[in-house]
């Protein structure tokens, strides 16, 4: 198998973890020790001199944290789409859950330094649900992206608790800066469908954005 294809089957034992109802099938019970050895050789491949070992280890560690925080999104779906009839359905058909997800999971391994890995596996989920997510940007528990296609959210991004945005969204950069040049948001923050949000600046907690508004920073 190619690079993006042995990702691809990393990804599914991992979801076999934190979704287990759904995916377990997939893994077994020693699915976090095969996402750790897996991950292991795929890292010694692009960190010759990196203690690979160690790395996946750490990752394996923060495997509880991850599930968490993803409850957390099934959470916020349920609660905040009245179509949705279960957390089962969540899990199953709503592809911001499992673009947030596959974002969680390439996240911790973007902030523990492993290079190509995370990009490949935001690439793996833009590809199958049209939503963009640099595994950089920092997301916090009970995040929702109601429908989601064309979503897009830069690397230095930082989201809140409790924000919700909707199809189109962009919260990305001006082409202009560097360093932190993508939007903050605070807690319980609303962006509608279509608005694009560029540069860095802050929406302040509890602020809506209104759907196709262009926000500059």
């Amino acid at each position: 198998m190619i690079l993006p294809q042995r990702i691809t089957a990393i990804l599914r034992r991992a979801f076999a973890i934190l979704h287990p109802c759904v995916y377990g099938e997939l893994g077994s019970k020693d699915a976090a020790a095969n996402v750790a050895r897996d991950l292991e050789r795929e890292i010694a491949l692009l960190m010759p001199d990196a203690d690979a070992g160690a790395i996946a280890a750490e990752f394996a560690g923060r495997i509880g944290e991850i599930r968490r925080l993803v409850e957390t999104d099934i959470d916020a779906a349920y609660d905040g789409d009245p179509a949705a009839t279960s957390r089962m359905e969540v899990v199953m058909a709503y592809p911001g859950l499992y673009a947030v997800t596959v974002h969680r999971i390439a996240h911790e391994l973007y902030r523990l330094g492993v290079p190509v890995i995370p990009r490949i596996m935001s690439e793996i989920a833009h590809s199958k649900t049209g939503i963009d997510i640099h595994p950089g940007a920092t997301i916090g528990e009970r995040f929702f992206i109601d429908h989601g296609t064309g979503v897009v959210i830069g690397e230095t991004t930082i989201i809140g608790r409790n924000v919700r945005i909707y199809q189109g969204v962009t919260l990305g950069g001006t082409g202009k800066d560097t360093g932190k040049r993508h939007p903050t948001l605070g807690d319980n923050v609303m962006v509608g469908a279509g608005a694009k949000c560029l540069g860095n600046f802050t929406i302040g907690s509890n602020s809506k954005i209104a759907s196709g508004a262009v926000v500059l920073g």
